[in-house]
């Protein structure tokens, strides 16, 4: 069985926050293909706004054609926070998803369709009694919840979902939440 994850940043990761996470993922899980994609630059944090800046010069496309040419046995489309918005749209244009697992790590919400795929995967994190920002409801049975540590402001249990060193003291804002990054491979 062969696996393979295209990761999707959320607002305003950068190449550098990508390639950090990439280097801890494929460390971690070495059988694993593990493609990521840093935030468009002249994007906003909406989901129309994500995908409009994804698409541009045909990388959306291009994406599509990847994962449909992909061979792995189990396809995993992943994405955080407003990269959400992207891995969704890159599901919803595939053929076939049969061997697709669609993972939102505390974002844009998947489609009703895409929820009613049983692989799909619906994550929020907290942290004794404090929720993730993008914490999901029920979201058709496909929620799952991650059990962070040392993590309850809003940024550090936000991104503990992708880096699994996140702490309040780690990731006090946005811009930090790649700092000593260990990629959070929960949704394998």
């Amino acid at each position: 069985m062969s696996d393979a994850v295209f990761f999707f940043g959320g607002y305003h990761a950068s190449q550098h926050d990508i390639d950090a996470w990439l280097r801890s993922a494929r460390t971690q899980e070495p059988s694993v293909e593990f493609i990521g994609f840093p935030w468009p630059k002249t994007a906003g944090a909406g989901a129309a706004s994500a995908v409009k800046h994804f698409s541009e010069g045909g990388r959306y496309d291009a994406t599509i054609d990847d994962i449909q040419g992909n061979g792995a046995d189990t396809i995993y489309i992943v994405g955080h926070s407003s990269g959400c918005a992207i891995a969704n749209a890159v599901d919803a244009g595939l053929e076939w998803t049969e061997n697709i697992v669609l993972v939102a790590l505390d974002g844009f919400r998947p489609s009703d369709d895409q929820l009613e795929r049983e692989k799909t995967q619906v994550w929020g994190a907290k942290c004794g009694h404090v929720h993730s920002r993008n914490y999901p409801g029920f979201s058709k049975g496909r929620r799952r919840i991650y059990e962070a540590t040392n993590c309850k402001t809003e940024w550090a249990l936000h991104f503990s979902l992708v880096n699994a060193n996140a702490t309040d003291t780690l990731v006090p804002f946005i811009a930090k939440g790649y700092t000593d990054c260990k990629a959070n491979l929960c949704f394998l």
